[in-house]
């Protein structure tokens, strides 16, 4: 009858398959994706993005009473209803 409890040769030979977790790399991550771009590379991807939304008709632009109501809404959320400094 077969054991259940692994041998030491099992043991090691599952810990041989398994890689090991590289250790907490604190500030020294890979740059991936848009983080590994230039920033000129950034930018002309996003204004692509923003030309063909635009161009396809769903793309918005605030007026300057709907930036100032939004801004409003935000200032209002960042400081939870407490009313501005000096008020």
């Amino acid at each position: 009858m077969a054991s259940s409890i692994p041998t030491t040769d099992d043991s090691a030979a599952a810990a041989a398959k398994v890689p090991p977790r590289p250790a907490n790399r604190v500030g020294a991550k890979s740059r991936r994706g848009f983080a590994a771009m230039s920033p000129e590379t950034q930018r002309r991807i996003a204004s692509e993005g923003g030309k063909a939304s635009h161009a396809s008709g769903r793309g918005h632009r605030f007026s300057a009473e709907e930036a100032r109501d939004a801004g409003r809404k935000g200032g209002m959320v960042s400081r939870r209803g407490k009313s501005a400094p000096g008020k």
